[in-house]
């Protein structure tokens, strides 16, 4: 309940009737303040009159008053500038570190805003607020998907600077394991990502110009080249065919040249995978792409419009793979390139959020203006996610459409923050059916 004390705070979404102190006094609110989401008071820099003075500062919200003592706020001097409580019920009076009384008020949540909020909760249908989004006004609309397009990519950013700074500060191997972690679509990022961290970018890059070299390394780190990766049924073929036993000859070589240790090839998930998805696959891709030095971020910089990301990306198997989803098992020959609804997954996940990262590292506005500009050009994903959008009433012209709706259902929908919502605030404020008026 206290969340949505401060959601009606916030949004000045008070009861009818005057507002007033626990002791009497007109309460008028002028500014209800910034919400403040970490430590520290709820609202800094509210300002209100009380009893005819007007009072600039905090205002610290609760469901009861009690609940200053609880949380030690009458020990901490960041209360001593709170100039309003708001509570839901008033069971004592409150104190600052300071000394003095808070004045405080009770606010009532309106029963039409009380009953939306616990209709979002309970509502099966998905999303809850289906029902409004046709008769929302699109200018609103618009603007929200800007906002959660722009939050996407900035907590895409927190990853990948994450990665560059366990990689002590390098942003060539933050780029490439994002874009590994990515060639995993989905089933296995993770392992990707992990088999990433295993590469040395700069003791590969010795033998940079030896594609067979490059899968060596690639495989043996990947645990691939170990013979109980292989499934049971295969082994004997994959030794006979010999490119197996060639790899794993050379990789044990460089492997003790440079000191290098594998991943567990446990880690590698095949349930339910197509074979054109398999790591073995996958795998051999990005040997080309880092043997034709199309695996790197001033690669990636270079790319003015979609044609030249498009370039960067293509890339096949080595020529082993064209016939084989796995050492040993042998399939009809194809070239195995990446297809162009994966090209568009790897700018839209990849090359987009390195693109905005890095300019935002780097302080350069035209990188990140560019990937802006990239997912306005790149056709919206297809996907359960857009299509339920699109069931709902909501147009989905381009990526930045369909990651913006990505963001609204993992970020707001599956975490039932309708609170944090534009949507769910437009469907809190509506008069509700069963609400007496």
């Amino acid at each position: 309940m206290e969340q949505l004390l401060h959601y009606c705070w916030k949004h000045k979404l008070w009861p009818a009737g005057e507002l007033l102190t626990t002791d009497g006094r007109s309460v008028e609110v002028i500014d209800p303040g910034l919400h403040n989401r970490n430590s520290g008071p709820d609202f800094f820099n509210g300002k209100v009159k009380i009893g005819g003075t007007m009072w600039v500062g905090n205002i610290e919200i609760h469901d009861k008053a009690s609940d200053w003592y609880a949380h030690g706020h009458q020990n901490d001097a960041h209360y001593n500038n709170v100039v309003l409580h708001v509570v839901g019920v008033a069971d004592r009076d409150v104190e600052t570190l300071s000394g003095l009384f808070v004045p405080q008020m009770v606010m009532t949540v309106p029963p039409s805003v009380l009953d939306n909020y616990e209709e979002l909760l309970k509502t099966d249908a998905y999303p809850p607020c289906y029902r409004i989004i046709p008769d929302l006004p699109r200018l609103m609309i618009h603007a929200w998907m800007a906002a959660l397009q722009t939050e996407r990519l900035e907590q895409k950013t927190v990853a990948i600077a994450e990665r560059a700074r366990q990689a002590g500060g390098s942003w060539e191997d933050a780029f490439f394991q994002t874009l590994a972690r990515n060639f995993g679509f989905g089933i296995n990022g993770d392992a990707f990502e992990e088999w990433a961290k295993h590469i040395s970018l700069q003791t590969v890059g010795k033998h940079r110009d030896d594609l067979f070299q490059i899968e060596a390394v690639f495989m043996g780190q990947a645990g691939l080249l170990e013979l109980g990766a292989v499934p049971e049924r295969y082994q004997k073929d994959a030794l006979n065919e010999g490119y197996f036993a060639k790899l794993r000859n050379e990789y044990q070589y460089l492997a003790h040249k440079f000191s290098l240790q594998p991943m567990d090839s446990k880690l590698w998930r095949f349930l339910r995978l197509r074979p054109q998805n398999f790591p073995h696959i996958r795998i051999s891709q990005l040997a080309t792409l880092f043997y034709k030095r199309r695996a790197c971020l001033s690669r990636l910089i270079e790319c003015k419009d979609m044609a030249s990301l498009a370039d960067m990306l293509r890339t096949q198997v080595t020529p082993y793979w064209e016939s084989h989803y796995t050492f040993g098992s042998e399939s009809i020959r194809t070239s195995k390139q990446l297809s162009p609804a994966s090209v568009n997954l790897i700018i839209i996940n990849t090359c987009i959020p390195m693109l905005f990262a890095y300019g935002r590292h780097a302080m350069k506005e035209e990188l990140c203006d560019r990937a802006f500009d990239f997912l306005e050009q790149l056709r919206a994903e297809q996907n359960h996610i857009i299509r339920m959008w699109k069931e709902c009433g909501l147009e989905v012209k381009s990526a930045g459409d369909s990651q913006a709706l990505i963001q609204l259902k993992r970020e707001y929908c599956d975490k039932k923050d309708c609170l944090r919502c534009r949507i769910g605030y437009e469907y809190l404020k509506r008069p509700h059916p069963a609400t007496p008026t």
